[in-house]
């Protein structure tokens, strides 16, 4: 074990804050070592008093120095020893009082008590206020090292699992035997043939199903495989409940992710090859009762479409869309549950203005797909790059035209009227049932009315309905009856079929193949920034930019229904939603 100081260095003492702590000269000791350039520690500590938060994180979170250089940097600063990973004792150290939970939160080990002192490798051993939380929880005399967040880190969850009853992970995975062979065993068994097999499968199948989603789900009988197809699941194999945890470790190595945790949920992505065709799989793991739940989204670029004229737009309300994405300023919104294809349309709308001549920068998260010509941002947000931060500072690269993956908060919103207000053009998506919600989600969100009114160009809500398969679509004549009750009679021509889903092979006797939108399109006109001053409501809303010739979701769908797109059936399972809230909200 190290030895450890009595006393720490004058002037940088364990009862100094991150807050006042001299980064500058901290940042020096690494700029004499030659690991960072003055250039960089001159912007990086202007980031950090703009954004907050410590350099020693903000210099290994840009990639400007490594973990292992800025601890040194800080131990030489501060006059302390640096304990590698190597040196933290096996067994955990009992002191009274320390809670797991804590320790994990400031990256904390205690690495043994001598003469009534502590010591201890910390992330942050300058931290007044945890190293006075230590003291007064255990008596002792706190004295800190410093240590990698990351072998911190690594310890304490070693040291947790040891000391965790065998009975406990027996009940967890129905296998006996240490945490350490048990991963080396999924790991074995996720390498072997069969599961190799069954996984590949398991992938290859979405081509043929053309499936959006792969659900990997345990239970009691085994690993239930669903395909999302069309936005509608369908059961697949089930695989034995042998197999079933080798399966769900054979797709996370594939994602880079940790086999050995298996208590939180994780978030990774596969690149491959299936049938000649590029895949992406977006995969997310979330622990359930019989084991962990994976899901594994299909970004197929191959069967993404791009452009705004094949997404179901009518023509009126295509060509009104185009003058809004058009305008020189101001915010588009576009709304509608997960999955109805937001994204999708924010991509095309970008793909139709001019990245050569105007400068278009998106924060997503994540960022499904990459588009020629525009600079699109991940989002982060465990190194705190969230849609706030990120905006704030793409707004110092000129940007004309900036993309939010989705509206999250009253932050981000007024951020991106701020954007408007300055001559951007703000594209994003907000889930709201209906366009005219959007505005009032706006307001809960903090911004004020007559901001809404000064930068909201329109909103368009959307949702995706199925095909009718162009192979077995039947044709029928509607009643008069429902004519009448449903509205179709508005959109179709007396005497006119409509067409119901049969089912054949070529369907997979679903009666439906592919998707398609339908729109409702809000344009905020001088009678619109009226009634949102005067505070009206959705519903009031809604009902003014009907009476301005705007088409509802549902009327919109009653115009494809009589185009033989789709069937009634198909366009009331999608918008039976919004059919229940109109006389609610009248």
């Amino acid at each position: 074990m190290p030895e450890f100081p009595q006393t720490l260095a004058p002037g940088a003492s364990a009862a100094s804050s991150p807050d006042t702590l001299d980064w500058a000269r901290y940042g020096e000791v690494l700029v004499r070592a030659g690991k960072l350039s003055p250039r960089d520690l001159e912007r990086a500590l202007a980031a950090t008093h703009e954004m907050g938060g410590a350099l020693d994180a903000a210099l290994v979170s840009l990639g400007l120095v490594s973990e292992v250089d800025a601890a040194h940097a800080l131990a030489e600063y501060l006059g302390l020893p640096f304990v590698p990973g190597e040196q933290f004792p096996d067994a955990p150290v009992e002191a009274n009082g320390l809670l797991p939970e804590f320790l994990r939160a400031h990256h904390a080990l205690p690495l043994a008590i001598e003469d009534g002192q502590l010591h201890l490798a910390m992330r942050a051993p300058h931290d007044a206020f945890v190293v006075k939380a230590l003291h007064l929880t255990t008596g002792l005399a706190v004295r800190p090292a410093v240590g990698l967040a990351s072998d911190i880190d690594k310890a304490l969850q070693r040291q947790q699992e040891d000391v965790a009853p065998a009975e406990e992970h027996e009940d967890a995975f129905d296998m006996g035997g240490e945490a350490g062979e048990f991963v080396e065993h999924l790991r074995d068994l996720a390498s072997e043939a069969p599961v190799i097999r069954l996984v590949n499968t398991i992938i290859g199948r979405v081509i043929e199903l053309r499936a959006s989603d792969i659900h990997l789900e345990p239970f009691e009988d085994g690993l239930h495989v669903r395909y999302r197809v069309d936005g509608v699941l369908h059961m697949g194999e089930v695989v034995p409940s042998t197999q079933g945890a080798a399966v769900s470790s054979r797709v996370k190595l594939l994602a880079h992710l940790d086999i050995a945790e298996r208590r939180l949920p994780q978030d990774g992505r596969i690149k491959t090859r299936v049938k000649g065709r590029e895949l992406d799989l977006r995969v997310s793991t979330v622990p359930t009762v019989y084991g962990e739940s994976v899901v594994m989204r299909v970004l197929d670029r191959a069967s993404v479409r791009f452009g705004l004229e094949d997404m179901g737009f009518a023509t009126d309300t295509l060509a009104r869309f185009r003058a809004l994405i058009h305008r020189p300023h101001g915010i588009l919104l576009v709304t509608g549950p997960t999955g109805s294809g937001k994204t999708t349309t924010l991509y095309a709308a970008l793909a139709k203005l001019d990245s050569i001549t105007q400068k278009i920068i998106t924060v997503e998260d994540p960022v499904e797909y990459q588009l020629e010509g525009i600079n699109q941002i991940q989002v982060h947000a465990q190194i705190n790059l969230t849609f706030a931060n990120a905006l704030r500072s793409i707004l110092r690269q000129d940007p004309d035209i900036i993309m939010i993956g989705e509206m999250r908060d009253g932050e981000t919103a007024q951020i991106a009227v701020q954007s408007s207000l300055t001559g951007h053009l703000v594209l994003s998506t907000l889930h709201t049932n209906t366009a005219a919600s959007a505005v009032v989600r706006m307001q809960d969100m903090g911004i004020e009315r007559y901001l809404i009114t000064s930068t909201v160009n329109g909103v368009l809500a959307q949702r995706l309905v199925r095909q009718l398969c162009p192979h077995c679509k039947t044709p029928v004549a509607p009643k008069p009856e429902l004519l009448q009750s449903s509205g179709l009679g508005r959109f179709i021509t007396p005497g006119a079929p409509i067409y119901e889903a049969r089912g054949c092979e070529q369907c997979r006797d679903t009666g439906y193949q592919g998707r398609t939108g339908i729109h409702e399109l809000l344009v905020v006109d001088e009678a619109m920034r009226s009634a949102i001053l005067q505070g009206r409501d959705a519903s009031a809303l809604q009902q003014l930019a009907a009476a301005s010739g705007m088409l509802t979701l549902y009327e919109d769908g009653l115009r494809k229904v009589a185009a033989g797109v789709t069937s009634l059936d198909e366009v009331l399972r999608v918008t039976q939603d919004e059919l229940q809230e109109e006389p609610a909200d009248a």
